[in-house]
């Protein structure tokens, strides 16, 4: 799956203390097992992966786009993952 966001977007990320990584890192978690929930079903429809990004839990909010070339995830946030968060991907693992 081809994967792409905004550079500024992860650079704020990347330093905000809250979110310690940005886009480009947090790819990494599409590489390894992750938990996926439908967060938004309204137009432009958005989910939720939680997974591993080094030693961290992540989740990051994604939406499938489309271009010339097929289907790609457009990034759109990411943080730490919640408590609650890392239940869930405990539990669907």
């Amino acid at each position: 799956m081809r994967i792409r966001f905004d550079p500024a977007k992860s650079e704020l990320l990347r330093k905000n203390p809250k979110r310690g990584i940005g886009f480009e890192e947090a790819q990494a978690l599409f590489d390894g097992n992750y938990y996926e929930a439908l967060r938004r079903d309204e137009p432009p429809e958005q989910w939720r992966a939680t997974g591993w990004v080094n030693a961290n839990l992540y989740s990051v909010i994604y939406e499938v786009r489309e271009d010339d070339h097929g289907e790609y995830y457009w990034l759109v946030t990411l943080w730490k993952a919640t408590e609650d968060e890392r239940k869930e991907y405990e539990n669907a693992s």
